[in-house]
C-alpha cells in the first residue's frame, strides 16, 4: 500500500499494514465503495488485532480515543473493553471515538451491517488474553469462528452476495487462512506466550514447546508443520467453490483471498516445513500461478 503523504492520523499506521496480509484486501480493481468498505472492515479487524497483541502504536493514543486513561493504556481487556464500548456508540447511533470505529459508519449504513461478526472480533481477542494452547483441533476451529470467519462473512455483507452456502464456504476459506497463519508465525506466537498447533497433534508428533523454540525445527516439527498445513488445504479445498458461486470483480477478490493461501502454503512446503527461522512467504509469481489455476478450475 502507498503511505499517505498527508500528517500521519491515528489509525494510519493500522491500516497500512493491509500490506503485509497473505491476501489482497481492497486491490484496486474493485469498485470505490467496496474497497473503501473493505478497508473501514479491515481497519476495525487490525485495531482489535493490534490492541489483542499489545501492537498498538507508541503513545497511547489508540487507548486515549477509546477512553482509556493513561495509566491504563496498557490493560488490553480494558482497552478491548473500551473498543467494544464504542461500536455500541456507532450501532446506536452516536458517534464513535476512534476515527477506526468511526469509519465503519458509511459502511454499516450502506450494507446493513450487524454488531454480531465485530463483536466476535472482540471477543477472539479478549479470548487471546486467557487463552493461551488449545488441546484439540475442534478448540482451534471454535476459535477460528470468532477470529477469522466473521471477516469473510462481512466480505459477503459488504459486496450483498452472502447465503446460506457462500457463507459455509467462505467459513472454510477463512478458517484456513487463519491456520495458514498460526503456521507460518509459530515463533511469533510463541513469543507472544501462545501456541495455536493443537497440543492434541504436538504429542502425537513427539513435539514439546522447546523444540517449538529451536532455531530451526527437528523432524518432528516439521512433520506436525505439514500436518496442519495439510488441514489447511482440505478446507481450503472446501471453501473454492465460493469463487465460481460469483462473478465479475468479486469473483477475482475471492480468488485472490484463496491464492493467498494456497501460495502461502506452497512457501512453507517449499521451506521443508521449517517455519521457526522465520514465516516463509509467497512472492507475486506464486500468487498469480495460483490464481490463475483457480480462475481456470483447475484445482
Amino acid at each position: 500500500m502507498v503511505r499517505r503523504a498527508a500528517a500521519p492520523r491515528a489509525g494510519d499506521g493500522t491500516l497500512d499494514k493491509a500490506a503485509d496480509e497473505n491476501f489482497p484486501v481492497a486491490p484496486f480493481f474493485l469498485p470505490r465503495a467496496w474497497r473503501e468498505d473493505l478497508m473501514a472492515v479491515y481497519g476495525f479487524a487490525r485495531l482489535v488485532d493490534d490492541i489483542g497483541d499489545g501492537d498498538l502504536a507508541p503513545g497511547g493514543e489508540d487507548a486515549r480515543l477509546l477512553g482509556v486513561a493513561p495509566a491504563d493504556a496498557d490493560d488490553r481487556l480494558l482497552t478491548l473493553d473500551a473498543l467494544e464500548a464504542d461500536l455500541g456508540r456507532l450501532f446506536g447511533g452516536g458517534r464513535a471515538g476512534h476515527p477506526l470505529v468511526a469509519a465503519l459508519a458509511p459502511t454499516v449504513r450502506r450494507a446493513g451491517l450487524t454488531p454480531e461478526p465485530f463483536l466476535a472480533l472482540v471477543a477472539a481477542n479478549r479470548q487471546d488474553q486467557q487463552v493461551t494452547r488449545y488441546e484439540t483441533w475442534d478448540d482451534l476451529l471454535a476459535y477460528c469462528e470468532l477470529s477469522a470467519n466473521p471477516v469473510g462473512r462481512l466480505v459477503l455483507a459488504v459486496t450483498g452476495t452472502a447465503t446460506p452456502e457462500r457463507i459455509r464456504r467462505s467459513d472454510a476459506v477463512c478458517t484456513a487462512l487463519q491456520v495458514v497463519e498460526h503456521v507460518q508465525d509459530v515463533r511469533e506466537d510463541l513469543g507472544r506466550g501462545r501456541i495455536y498447533l493443537p497440543l492434541q497433534d504436538m504429542k502425537r508428533f513427539h513435539v514439546d514447546e522447546a523444540d517449538l523454540a529451536a532455531p530451526t525445527a527437528n523432524a518432528s516439527v516439521r512433520a506436525l508443520i505439514a500436518f496442519e498445513a495439510d488441514r489447511a488445504r482440505t478446507l481450503l479445498d472446501e471453501g473454492v467453490p465460493l469463487v465460481a458461486s460469483v462473478s465479475g470483480r468479486l469473483r477475482l477478490l475471492l480468488t485472490g483471498f484463496t491464492a493467498g493461501g494456497r501460495a502461502a502454503l506452497a512457501a512453507v512446503a517449499a521451506a521443508g516445513f521449517d517455519v521457526l527461522p522465520g514465516p516463509p512467504r509467497a512472492g507475486k509469481v506464486r500468487l498469480l500461478r495460483e490464481a490463475g489455476a483457480i480462475l481456470r478450475g483447475e484445482r
